[in-house]
């Protein structure tokens, strides 16, 4: 029987005008150039080139001048090559030396996809019948860079979505820290990756370094390390492991008076640089009862991908680390919004191909995972993965799937498994839930229809999900029809 889906109205459309201020950099000889020009110009002249720039961007940005300052704060040690003390600047000329280091960039330009959804952790004035969310998107700009964005709204008793207004002054995160590393915890986690007790450089490296350490002293002495040393290829491949565990580690901080679709979590490591793409939201009740808000993401440096993860409670805070062990190698992992006997739970995807299931005691390290599910439909011969992380139902874990058949056309499907022994699956739909539809099949990557996390609400399944990798809507699904459905389906004997 084919499952009843409606379609909602509502489409998330790339808006080019969602620019933030970012920090552009030409290389040292132009940049002094650059400075030298500001330097030689009379106070009149600074006052007169910086006010109509301050006038046309503050209307564009919050406190434009502040972005401006720490632009040139970036650059201030180019002044010694000038023999100047910043210190002797003033502050027209600090912050009109940092306009010229910034740029605007557009960053849902291209595409606004790929979208997840999660219970906001607010739910202050709203009825018993509504529910206030958080949509999490991939929002794909020039060069194609991804950053992590987000829109809020409420779902109302039909299930129908009102979205709250949207801001305009997008923002990084204000504050950056780098992790802080203990050297015996660096170690364990090295050698969670891998045995690096063989590698006599790095332990000279270990040597050079306090208990504490930041990523840049640890790079540094690599730094150094590389000019005296000779490394085989083997080895080099080991350093860059480590440089890449040491990036990866970070925190954002958002300000307090930013609205969350203003947030904008954009690439900060040198393993991401390319984009942060795919994030799948998943709201982790832990065994005593804390919420957290996890996702799991793919990060891109331009040519390898590697699982990353970060979680919140506030979506004001988050923190990054990354995925160490085995399997986690490939897209689309997705957690399980609670422990299963004891233990984390993750969706992954080994080969490209099928679905696997994951067990761990430690929710950033994957080591083992087991076959879940092979490509049985030909609207799935080429390939099946989940379509964010599985939803905890009465009649077991709800698990969205995509297939890819004849055309490269990927479409929806869904599974069922066992609450107790999600290694088991109870079934699985026959036909796709979602096709992408005459509307849905044009745009950036025609044919394709994808989500990275749905919910439930008022016995309906609420599926965001994106059209053709450029713009996103959602759809509901009455969640008894959907369950019955899947149990009464036969997951053997099918021939096609």
């Amino acid at each position: 029987m084919q499952i009843a889906v409606n379609r909602k109205d509502i489409k998330f459309l790339p808006d080019a005008s969602r620019v933030m201020a970012r920090f552009l950099y030409t290389g040292d000889e132009r940049a002094i150039n650059t400075i030298h020009s500001v330097l030689n110009m009379s106070k009149s002249s600074v006052s007169q080139t910086l006010s109509p720039v301050l006038r046309d961007y503050s209307l564009r940005h919050r406190n434009i001048s502040k972005i401006f300052e720490k632009h040139f704060q970036r650059i201030a040690h180019l002044l010694k090559q000038l023999k100047v003390e910043p210190d002797s600047l003033d502050i027209s000329q600090k912050i009109l030396i940092g306009s010229y280091f910034t740029m605007e960039y557009s960053i849902e330009s291209a595409a606004f996809f790929n979208p997840s959804i999660v219970e906001h952790p607010d739910q202050s004035e709203t009825s018993v019948d509504e529910k206030r969310v958080i949509l999490s998107f991939r929002a794909t700009g020039e060069g194609h860079i991804s950053s992590i964005v987000f829109r809020t709204g409420v779902l109302d008793k039909k299930n129908n979505l009102s979205i709250e207004p949207v801001g305009k002054m997008l923002e990084e995160a204000e504050h950056i820290r780098r992790h802080v590393y203990e050297k015996a915890s660096f170690k364990n986690k090295l050698n969670e990756m891998k045995d690096f007790h063989s590698i006599i450089p790095f332990s000279l490296i270990l040597n050079e370094l306090n208990d504490t350490f930041t990523y840049g002293e640890l790079r540094d002495c690599i730094k150094e390390a590389r000019k005296s040393l000779h490394l085989t290829s083997e080895k080099e491949v080991l350093f860059n492991q480590i440089i890449w565990l040491a990036s990866s580690h970070y925190e954002l901080e958002f300000s307090l008076d930013t609205n969350i679709s203003e947030r904008v979590i954009f690439p900060v490591s040198a393993n991401e640089k390319n984009g942060v793409e795919d994030a799948r939201f998943v709201k982790f009740v832990d065994d005593d009862g804390k919420i957290s808000y996890y996702a799991t993401y793919t990060a891109y440096d331009g040519t390898t991908i590697m699982p990353k993860m970060l979680d919140t409670t506030d979506f004001y805070h988050f923190r990054i680390l990354p995925l160490h062990g085995e399997i986690a190698q490939n897209k689309g992992m997705a957690l399980f919004p609670r422990k299963v006997n004891g233990r984390y739970v993750m969706l992954c995807r080994l080969d490209g191909f099928n679905n696997y299931i994951a067990f761990s005691d430690n929710i950033s390290i994957w080591r083992e995972a087991k076959l879940l599910q092979q490509p049985k439909f030909p609207w799935e011969s080429i390939q099946i993965g989940n379509c964010g992380s599985p939803i905890e139902t009465p009649e077991g874990w709800l698990v969205i799937t995509h297939g890819v058949g004849p055309m490269r056309e990927y479409v929806l499907g869904a599974s069922l498994f066992d609450l107790q022994n999600p290694e088991k699956e109870i079934g699985r739909l026959k036909s796709p839930l979602l096709m992408p539809n005459s509307e849905e099949r044009e745009g950036y990557v025609p044919n394709v229809v994808y989500s990275c996390g749905s919910m439930i609400h008022n016995d309906e399944l609420i599926i965001p999900y994106a059209m053709s990798d450029y713009a996103s809507t959602y759809a509901t699904v009455n969640l008894r029809a959907l369950l019955n459905e899947l149990k009464n389906s036969k997951l053997s004997g099918d021939k096609f």
